[in-house]
């Protein structure tokens, strides 16, 4: 491709990736302690969190499409490797940046389709006792899916130093 369309499909890559990654810790940094001062009632918090997370979702799942996407047509930049993807530094980063995209992916879907669900449920349902225990769960694989982002980001920043 020309230099021109390389520069395109980066920073529609670029864009998506702040879309998704600092919407999400938008999320967990802004969005869900602010919900603490807005209300006490328990359920009402979780069903405001869950219309935002719903209309985030509207962005985000299309964001993350457009990075796959967009991602397979950048790998190209990085191929072929000298030494193949496990025979040189390169390959091996992609090897873990890849697979710790796969790892992200299907944990965001995992949260989103197991726990985002119940959680709405038991919340419009009054059953706060199951609420925080699910929470608490879905809090933990959030905060790896945030430890994830951060990873892929840094071997993204390793990776534009091998080339």
């Amino acid at each position: 491709m020309t230099p021109f369309v390389d520069a395109i499909v980066l920073w529609v890559h670029l864009f998506s990736a702040v879309l998704f990654v600092g919407g999400s810790f938008f999320m967990w940094i802004v969005v869900v302690p602010t919900s603490h001062s807005l209300t006490e009632d328990e359920a009402e918090r979780t069903r405001m969190v869950g219309r935002m997370a719903k209309q985030f979702a509207r962005i985000v799942n299309p964001a993350l499409l457009v990075l796959v996407v967009t991602g397979v047509f950048n790998i190209t930049w990085y191929l072929p490797l000298n030494g193949g993807l496990f025979g040189s530094y390169a390959g091996q980063l992609l090897v873990a940046k890849l697979s710790a995209v796969v790892a992200l992916i299907v944990m965001i879907y995992i949260s989103n389709v197991y726990f985002g669900r119940r959680i709405m449920k038991f919340a419009k349902e009054g059953r706060l006792g199951e609420l925080k225990a699910l929470r608490r769960t879905s809090r933990r694989i959030s905060f790896a899916n945030l430890g994830l982002m951060a990873v892929i980001l840094l071997l993204v920043a390793v990776m534009q130093t091998t080339t």
